[in-house]
């Protein structure tokens, strides 16, 4: 009777073919090596003709010629940059000082990267996942304890100057 047959597993099946696979891998590493131990026997060992033999039978046949890719130049080099213009280089091929790029690069440091998910921010900002704290509570806490080291370095600068002042 069929139920009381055991189902098939399939992933002692695969597990089975992959064994399988391993082994003849091995099998073939293995004869790839017994190759590569076996000295040449028609010139001398030590002489470049004799390596570059046993370096050309090593090679397969089909992979003698080289093998190219094609390769996407325009995502290598990037987009035109907007103020490569012969206008923006001297005479001496010198990129001019240009205040306005200065400062919109400047500016995007400063805003840093757009949020990839805005709604996460928000729940965070808010504090309506629950176990964390709010983002203002943590900018507040920083904000405090920078504020306190502030003050506690300007008091010691003081006292150093006002010793200072006083010794003179």
């Amino acid at each position: 009777m069929r139920f009381f047959r055991k189902k098939p597993d399939p992933i002692a099946e695969s597990e089975r073919q992959l064994n399988a696979r391993i082994e003849a891998l091995q099998g073939e590493l293995r004869l790839l090596n017994e190759r590569l131990s076996a000295p040449p026997t028609a010139s001398r060992p030590g002489s470049p003709t004799a390596q570059s033999a046993s370096f050309a039978a090593r090679i397969p046949a089909g992979s003698r010629e080289p093998r190219f890719e094609a390769i996407d130049h325009l995502g290598v080099q990037g987009a035109a940059d907007r103020d490569s213009t012969p206008d923006h280089f001297n005479q001496l091929g010198v990129r001019k000082y240009d205040p306005m790029t200065t400062l919109r690069k400047w500016l995007s440091q400063i805003r840093g990267t757009p949020t990839s998910n805005p709604k996460l921010v928000n729940y965070l900002a808010a504090g309506s996942i629950h176990g964390l704290r709010p983002l203002r509570y943590e900018k507040r806490v920083a904000r405090n304890r920078f504020l306190a080291l502030l003050a506690f370095f300007v008091a010691i600068l003081w006292g150093l100057i006002y010793i200072y002042m006083k010794n003179r």
